[in-house]
């Protein structure tokens, strides 16, 4: 490494050494950006389709008290 940057200063190019290593480290933390985007997206996916889950469930158990509800009223008007 020591040797680029040598080589760099010796020709007066330091500035693309400067602005290489700013687009490195640009690129690295996009990529650490995108990375945490992705896994937050898939939690909330997990979220969303748990709590599907849970409403679908929920709506069972409502028809089931509301038919049993329908059942007793019956039997007593009956």
């Amino acid at each position: 490494m020591t040797d680029l940057i040598r080589i760099f200063s010796e020709r007066g190019d330091l500035a693309h050494l400067a602005l290489l290593s700013w687009a490195l480290a640009a690129s690295a933390a996009a990529f650490l950006l995108l990375r945490e985007l992705v896994a937050a997206m898939r939690r909330f996916d997990e979220f969303v389709r748990e709590l599907q889950s849970f409403n679908r469930r929920a709506e069972r158990r409502l028809r089931l008290v509301d038919r049993t509800d329908d059942d007793h009223a019956r039997s007593d008007h009956g």
